[in-house]
């Protein structure tokens, strides 16, 4: 189901080994429309590689079915440990080669730029989260933490974002999503 002519699809990704959240909004100007969102997940049991491989074919699908031009995926800083933080990476990794063996463009923002666009508050937390896309949206309902986010991922690019590749970084440093 491609979006309709003078329409951008975008797919925004909250990237996680067990849950990953997706949203699909429509972009006609300033108009953003719901199209789809919900969770990839995988099981515990099973071993990484079958997990990134489950991440793998989950956005591979989705981007088959919903033909977005452009995705946004939300970059993880560094936590607490430094294991998590590094299997995270791989599912990010997994998730971003995915999208792009799709043919789709793929832009990248801190969880930072993607509350501080949806909410205006780059510290808000995942209910003002919740609530700000389903007022954005007009859901009838609060979405899922995780396809809030994803949801969020892709406002925020919507609203004009490009990712931090857009960003003029030239004797810049990133620190906690913001350019120092």
């Amino acid at each position: 189901m491609p979006a309709a002519p003078g329409v951008v699809r975008i797919l925004g990704v909250d990237p996680g080994l067990r849950i990953t959240g997706f949203g699909v909004i429509d972009q006609c100007g300033q108009q953003l429309a719901y199209v789809a969102s919900g969770c990839i997940r995988s099981k515990d049991k099973e071993s990484l590689p079958q997990r990134l491989g489950t991440l793998y074919a989950g956005l591979r699908e989705l981007a088959a079915k919903y033909q977005p031009q452009q995705a946004a995926v939300e970059i993880v800083f560094v936590n607490v440990n430094s294991q998590s933080t590094l299997l995270l990476g791989q599912a990010r990794g997994a998730g971003i080669v995915a999208l792009v063996a799709a043919g789709v463009d793929v832009a990248e923002y801190t969880a930072l730029q993607v509350k501080q666009a949806v909410v205006g508050n780059g510290h808000a937390d995942k209910v003002q989260v919740q609530h700000m896309v389903r007022r954005l949206l007009d859901l009838p309902g609060d979405p899922s933490p995780d396809a809030a986010d994803a949801l969020a991922c892709a406002i925020a690019h919507a609203h004009g974002g490009q990712g931090l590749g857009a960003l003029s970084t030239k004797g810049r440093r990133v620190r906690n999503g913001r350019l120092l």
